[in-house]
């Protein structure tokens, strides 16, 4: 995490930070760029659209961190609506999950109950579940329970960040399983013992982990990236590659680039997230890019000025 982020993530943080962002209209003008809405009908309508461009998604219903088994029921049952919804309009989408927000905070059998259930429906509509990765404290647990998952139910995929140190090995542990593995860049503030700091060391472990994935013959390279330079470096190694791969890119993010790619025959799959709970979410969108902080900027000033 560069030092510019590392800033905004401290912000951010802050109670009164919070409160001007979420209860401006400004900050909902912001969270409407990177997020579909609050509800599930505001992101099906979104899939839909999408998908009419020939672009595939990803439904992420946003929350994370859930310490109450009530709350981690509710996502559950939630992103179970949500496969519901993907099989009854035939959306060409999958969904992507956080564990702690199904339960893994309060109980590691919690998450691993409600990923064998999900994944149970996702087969029974013709879809796959993405597991995502959260901070480091989290990605010992993951890894274990999207194994297991997928080698009893044979439709996951698990997100790595290369960032972590530790990534390399979970690579080799897990491309073998049949799955898709998304691999991006990494988006949580993590210490020097545990990740890679500078733009310098995270882009040049990136670099690594796709030549890698992008040689597994029996994992879908799911290569979640805005980055031109990283884009072109997946497009000279497809050139070797038989089986597919996949572009996921951020719903709000480069939309020109996204469709680019796929007119040009290319697979990508936009993250789509839903929800009320968009705050974390947003905070890590504008920790990411200066040019993102600065909209939110403008548009305050701009609301600043009309009252």
């Amino acid at each position: 995490m560069t030092l510019f982020s590392r800033a905004v993530t401290a912000v951010t943080a802050a109670a009164p930070v919070e409160r001007l962002i979420t209860g401006s209209r400004a900050g909902r003008a912001l969270a409407s760029r990177f997020v579909a809405g609050d509800d599930l009908a505001s992101g099906a309508e979104v899939a839909t659209g999408l998908a009419t461009e020939g672009l595939k998604v990803s439904l992420d219903l946003l929350g994370e961190e859930v310490h109450d088994v009530e709350g981690a029921n509710r996502a559950v049952e939630g992103y179970l609506q949500v496969l519901d919804v993907i099989g009854s309009n035939r959306l060409d989408a999958n969904i992507s999950v956080k564990l702690t927000q199904l339960g893994l905070a309060i109980r590691e059998e919690m998450a691993r109950s409600a990923i064998d259930r999900l994944a149970e429906r996702a087969a029974e509509v013709g879809t796959t579940v993405t597991i995502d990765m959260e901070d480091s404290r989290y990605t010992e647990a993951t890894v274990d329970i999207y194994a297991d998952a997928q080698s009893r139910h044979g439709n996951l995929g698990v997100c790595l960040q290369a960032y972590l140190f530790r990534t390399p090995s979970d690579l080799e542990r897990l491309e073998g399983l049949g799955g898709h593995i998304r691999l991006c860049k990494g988006a949580y503030r993590e210490p020097p013992t545990v990740a890679f700091q500078s733009r310098h060391e995270v882009d040049a472990a990136f670099r690594r982990l796709l030549m890698v994935l992008m040689r597994s013959p029996s994992t879908r390279p799911a290569i979640a990236t805005h980055d031109p330079e990283m884009i072109r470096l997946a497009l000279a190694l497809a050139e070797e590659r038989d089986a597919g791969f996949e572009f996921q890119m951020l719903y709000g993010v480069r939309p020109a680039e996204q469709r680019r790619l796929a007119a040009a025959g290319h697979d990508v799959r936009v993250y789509v997230p839903f929800g009320s709970s968009w705050y974390p979410y947003l905070t890590r969108r504008l920790a990411e890019r200066p040019s993102n902080l600065g909209f939110f900027l403008r548009a305050l000033v701009s609301v600043a000025e009309r009252t």
